[in-house]
Formats: structure tokens, C-alpha cells, sequence
């Protein structure tokens, strides 16, 4: 069996809402390149940002 990886060797990005870095975690390597945003909240929270309000 392979030994486990410490989470600081893992690759990072940067989250394109709130700027925070946060790292690579298993359920995103097929989609790795694809992601953009640290949790939900964030995914929703830029497409909240971006509707005007009324």
C-alpha cells in the first residue's frame, strides 16, 4: 500500500471569490483543472454578487 501524502505536499490554488488558498482533495482529481472555488458557499456567492439587485 502507498503512503499517504501530508496535506501540505498536496497543490493549492487560490479560491476566485473570497482569495483564501485552500488544497487539492481526492472527490476533485479527475476535475482538478476545473475547479475555481474553495466550498458552495462561494461557488453561489459569486453568481449573487454578480445579479444586480432590485
Amino acid at each position: 500500500m502507498a503512503r499517504m501524502q501530508k496535506k501540505a505536499y498536496l497543490p493549492q490554488k487560490t479560491c476566485a471569490t473570497c482569495g483564501r488558498p485552500f488544497a487539492w482533495r481526492k472527490k476533485w482529481a479527475k476535475v482538478w483543472d476545473e475547479v475555481r472555488y474553495c466550498s458552495d458557499r462561494c461557488r453561489d456567492g459569486r453568481k449573487a454578487a454578480a445579479r444586480p439587485r432590485t
